[in-house]
């Protein structure tokens, strides 16, 4: 087991900071690229993710917290960020801002919620998985913010897919 608290909370303080600095700036070729049908766009990721913060992360900690395994997670929809923020999904605006924001109230609540190392070994149940720990909850945020990541530079770069010619033997990204 190689989790430790502090190192992911370096990965999920970094992530809005890492995202802002890719997608500030960019046109709308970039920002509304997608790979084809029912897939997401850099601005769709980056709700999805305050989405995530707002609905998932903690509120299913503090299930495990306070109810354990007797306690039911919240309900996560995967897809809310698509219905909930309509004319939202086209343009990045203030999006970056209010995803820092959010998460660096999130990372004070963790910090409140997880005064032990004890407290990351506690168990609650999971709809489709059963009992999940603590601290697979919190690994499965940091790597949920990594996948979004390069699920956004994987997005960017295909928009380039056929530009870069027999250059694209080479870049990993397209295949």
């Amino acid at each position: 087991m190689s989790f430790k608290l502090n190192e992911a909370v370096e990965i999920l303080e970094r992530t809005p900071a890492m995202l802002s600095s890719l997608l500030a700036g960019l046109s709308d070729g970039w920002l509304q690229a997608n790979e084809g049908e029912e897939t997401w766009n850099a601005v769709e990721v980056l709700l999805h993710l305050i989405e995530a913060d707002r609905t998932n992360w903690l509120p299913r900690l503090e299930v495990i917290l306070q109810d354990g395994e007797a306690g039911a997670f919240p309900p996560f929809d995967r897809f809310a960020h698509l219905n909930g923020r309509k004319g939202e999904t086209s343009e990045l605006g203030g999006l970056p801002a209010e995803f820092a924001e959010l998460r660096h109230r999130c990372l004070e609540r963790l910090r409140q919620l997880i005064a032990s190392e004890e407290l990351l070994e506690r168990t609650g149940t999971h709809p489709a998985f059963g009992p999940v720990k603590a601290r697979e909850l919190i690994a499965t945020w940091t790597v949920h913010d990594l996948t979004h990541a390069a699920q956004i530079a994987r997005v960017l770069a295909k928009r380039y897919h056929t530009d870069v010619g027999p250059w694209k033997a080479y870049l990993s990204i397209l295949k």
